[in-house]
């Protein structure tokens, strides 16, 4: 159970850290090695979409899993 704990937080922090930098726009997120190739094959506004999608969707798969897994 505490494996669950450690994954929903992980997914959390990865989200919200993602959406973070989607909406203020932080230079050294998508400036980084790994953010790199989506900015110049989307550009910086797509980009930015993108990543702050992925956050939501994140964020709500650890809030999903976490009531999923506490109702069993």
């Amino acid at each position: 159970m505490i494996l669950h704990h450690i994954i929903q937080t992980i997914f959390v922090i990865a989200g919200v850290t993602a959406l973070l930098a989607a909406i203020l726009n932080w230079d050294w997120f998508f400036t980084a090695r790994n953010a790199e190739f989506v900015v110049k094959r989307l550009g910086r506004t797509k980009s930015r979409i993108l990543y702050g999608i992925a956050g939501l969707l994140f964020i709500t798969a650890a809030v999903y899993f976490y009531y999923r897994i506490k109702s069993i």
